[in-house]
């Protein structure tokens, strides 16, 4: 599972930069660096937080996470289709 990766797509699909995501949730930029390039684990409470600050249910950003041997039994394609769709509805989100 990359948490950190999932935080990096979300928070750059919805046109945030990681300053602005540091701010939300009251933590440094380098912390913030650190979690996307999968250097530090975070807390699952700072991963809610992060959520919340992005505006995505925490199961998005544990889905987007995953990495294909955490789906087992879930076909590639399926996967892929899924990911488009979170992808599409947080675009939406961003233009509402």
């Amino acid at each position: 599972m990359n948490l950190g990766r999932s935080i990096k797509l979300c928070r750059t699909n919805l046109g945030l930069s990681q300053e602005e995501l540091a701010s939300k949730i009251g933590k440094s930029v380098s912390y913030i660096s650190l979690i996307e390039q999968g250097k530090r684990d975070p807390a699952i409470s700072t991963v809610e937080e992060i959520a919340r600050a992005l505006g995505v249910p925490l199961s998005l950003l544990t889905f987007l996470a995953a990495e294909p041997g955490d789906l087992k039994g879930v076909p590639g394609d399926v996967r892929d289709k899924l990911a488009g769709i979170a992808f599409k509805l947080l675009n939406a989100k961003q233009r509402a």
